[in-house]
């Protein structure tokens, strides 16, 4: 069954686990869920994070800093679906460290979690027979990168082997924001829109509330990310929570007419 949006276009929102601390991360996932967030990515920081761009990367080296770790992130994981159960919860990780975890226990603490689904940046769909069965195992579902520059051919295998939605990425290169949506990440969604029926997610820049309005007139849902985590870095952890809720409220505003 696909992860549900509640809202028209959804939300997802990324969140680096241990950035500032762990009990801060799990309050800004909760006020980012009563603000409107339909999905979280737990994001589970990494040494080498390779697709991601400075503001994040920052993000994970101070939370590996604290000790976060990969378990930390699924304890998050399940106070939050004890706490927030209507939220989707994704895990947003590299495959390093569910391989040093193990993938069986990995998924199956996932699963205990209450985790909807994984999404390992750096897991191929040509290589993800092992990781798919573990994951149909458990009942976790798979989701997978789409780019623009994909063929048609291997949009089709990555439609075929996600489960939830698939996450469209609106431009090649790393995470960052963007001034505007470029119309690659409209093509992109037309074209997977061909081989599934799962809700498509954007991400990779968006950052305003004119880029989601953007996304919500080709896609479901548009994913946020470095926005968010560059207003944790710029904010104390007190405040944190109550500036990531203002943020994804004023997401929602229509833009005025130009």
């Amino acid at each position: 069954m696909p992860i549900q949006f509640r809202h028209k276009p959804g939300l997802v929102v990324y969140l680096t686990i241990g950035d500032p601390d762990l009990a801060t991360s799990k309050q800004i996932a909760l006020a980012a869920i009563d603000a409107g967030a339909d999905v979280l990515e737990l994001g589970v920081p990494f040494s080498d994070p390779l697709a991601d761009g400075p503001v994040i990367q920052r993000a994970s080296e101070r939370a590996l800093a604290h000790g976060t770790r990969l378990t930390d992130v699924l304890t998050l994981a399940r106070e939050l679906h004890a706490e927030r159960p209507q939220a989707g919860l994704v895990i947003f990780s590299y495959l390093n460290p569910v391989l040093r975890l193990g993938l069986e226990n990995f998924c199956a603490q996932a699963q205990q979690a209450g985790v909807d689904g994984v999404l390992l940046t750096d897991m191929i769909v040509e290589e993800a027979d092992e990781y798919r069965a573990a994951m149909r195992r458990h009942k976790l579902q798979p989701i997978f990168l789409a780019a623009p520059t994909s063929p048609d051919t291997r949009l089709e295998k990555i439609a075929a082997s996600s489960e939830g939605f698939v996450y469209a990425i609106s431009r090649t290169g790393i995470t960052g924001t963007q001034q505007q949506m470029t119309n690659d990440a409209g093509q992109l969604t037309e074209r997977l829109r061909r081989y599934t029926q799962l809700p498509i997610a954007v991400g990779f820049g968006v950052s305003s509330a004119e880029h989601v309005a953007a996304v919500g007139q080709f896609a479901d849902a548009a994913v946020i990310g470095s926005a968010i985590v560059a207003i944790i870095e710029k904010s104390a952890p007190a405040q944190a929570p109550t500036a990531v809720a203002e943020f994804l409220a004023s997401l929602r505003l229509q833009p005025a007419a130009v």
